[in-house]
């Protein structure tokens, strides 16, 4: 049976992979700063007999890990950055580590380590069963701040792959088309003249005028963009005192849309509108452009050959113990909760834990993630497995809470399952990768990826 020995390999590794889980849970990182997440997934690899790179790309928490040879070129995708203000013990209630520090509320301590054991499973099957193929393993840093995988990509990344699998933690187990906006980062900064708010105002021109009519202006814009358009903003510097006038302010945006030509269409507004304020302040703009994502990319052959191998694969059900926790948990949010059960279209009022499978996923989705980047290079698939209670709000404590006990884990270990069976089918069944290119082809419909992070722009890597 496809997958017997991956499956075996999976389980022989569980108390493994759950180990290495709880400690990336134990030890959440911010963006590039992921020196424990990558040496555990890389030793981890190391260990299983794969080729790894550390430190690759240009930065120091990416790696690269790599088995076999030839066609198909299966990658996997592995992210295990974590969130500010995230930290939480694994209890029912709010109770940070320590208040105001990063804690895993995404679910990137199980989404790197699932990956890999599912990449060390399918190893152990095509070594014994004489498959042919190269399977590589992606350690992407900075996921949350949605540029990891763009600087990857800009030094040559993903290029090798055939397809791409990307699981990722979530309330649900379901395959998706849906796509997930793109998103781009840009601060406005204006330079004005200082004056004495009081006694020479008239000598005075305010950078934070600029500021506040440059944003005047984009939220006069928000009823003349299409209806997938999200703007969101922060001044970042403001001035010292009110009664100095501001020579210096800033403002800091993300747009975001689900195409992007969409994207490009509404940044040139968002430009003219900057350099209105400035003309009208008599003020200097400087734009400083910080990168982004590209939306994601479905693929309906991936997606519909993951939605397969979910309905193929039993679920581990969930203990009663498991169940009562995640209840504490959803009690927290109990509309949200509600809400959730119906979605799911459990005909058990009392869902507490996802189980069974839901139809595979349409819906636009107004996050984003940088998995859309690999999706412009290659054919790529995003899908979710149930890690956490029903009703946890995602970049929350309350997945947090979940995600270094036993409920993370075995949702993760159902994800490594679906990623091996699905690669060990791509890799036995040389039809779907080709439809899954040909789709592919058809949906960029000529048009070739371009980088969104500047050339002149360097990774945040920290001192």
């Amino acid at each position: 049976m496809l997958g017997k020995i991956a499956f075996d390999t999976i389980d022989a590794l569980s108390g493994e992979l759950c180990h290495l889980s709880r400690k990336i849970w134990e030890n959440p990182e911010g963006p590039y700063r992921e020196t424990i997440a990558s040496g555990a997934c890389a030793d981890f690899l190391e260990q299983e007999g794969f080729r790894v790179e550390r430190g690759c790309f240009g930065l120091p928490t990416a790696l690269r890990a790599e088995w076999g040879s030839g066609h198909p070129v299966i990658g996997f995708l592995g992210e295990y950055d974590a969130l500010p203000g995230q930290s939480q013990k694994d209890v029912s209630h709010k109770e940070p580590v320590e208040e105001g520090a990063y804690g895993h509320g995404c679910g990137h301590n199980l989404l790197a380590v699932g990956m890999a054991g599912s990449a060390a499973a399918i190893k152990r099957e095509m070594e014994a069963n004489h498959l042919t193929g190269t399977l590589v393993f992606y350690g992407c840093p900075a996921e949350e701040v949605l540029t990891g995988k763009g600087f990857m990509a800009r030094a040559g990344a993903f290029r090798e792959l055939d397809c791409a699998l990307a699981w990722h933690p979530g309330r649900y187990n379901r395959a998706s088309y849906s796509v997930c906006t793109g998103v781009n980062s840009v601060k406005y900064h204006f330079k004005g003249k200082t004056a004495h708010a009081a006694c020479d105002p008239e000598k005075g021109r305010s950078a934070l005028d600029a500021v506040e009519l440059m944003n005047v202006g984009v939220n006069y814009l928000r009823e003349h963009v299409p209806m997938d358009v999200r703007i969101h903003y922060v001044i970042t510097e403001g001035g010292s005192a009110p009664n100095i006038v501001p020579d210096r302010a800033t403002v800091w945006y993300y747009d975001r849309a689900l195409t992007r030509s969409t994207m490009e269409q509404v940044e040139a507004r968002m430009l003219k509108a900057a350099q209105g304020a400035a003309l009208m302040t008599e003020t200097e703009l400087e734009v400083e452009a910080l990168g982004g994502c590209y939306p994601t990319l479905p693929n309906h052959v991936l997606g519909d050959l993951v939605d397969e191998c979910m309905r193929a694969i039993p679920q581990e059900p969930w203990t009663p113990e498991e169940v009562q926790y995640a209840r504490e948990i959803n009690q927290n949010v109990p509309e949200m909760w509600e809400e959730s059960v119906r979605f799911s279209l459990s005909e058990d009022p009392d869902t507490q834990l996802h189980t069974g499978v839901m139809p595979i996923d349409h819906d636009a989705d107004y996050g984003s993630t940088d998995v859309g980047d690999v999706g412009h290079i290659v054919p790529t698939t995003f899908y979710k497995t149930a890690c956490y209670s029903i009703g946890a709000p995602g970049h929350s404590w309350l997945v947090a809470a979940c995600l270094g006990r036993s409920i993370g884990q075995k949702g993760m270990l159902y994800g490594s399952r679906v990623t091996a069976l699905a690669a060990l089918r791509l890799l036995t069944e040389p039809e779907l990768v080709a439809k899954a290119a040909e789709e592919w082809k058809a949906s960029m419909g000529g048009r070739v990826y371009h980088c969104m992070m500047p050339d002149d722009l360097a990774p945040p890597i920290p001192q």
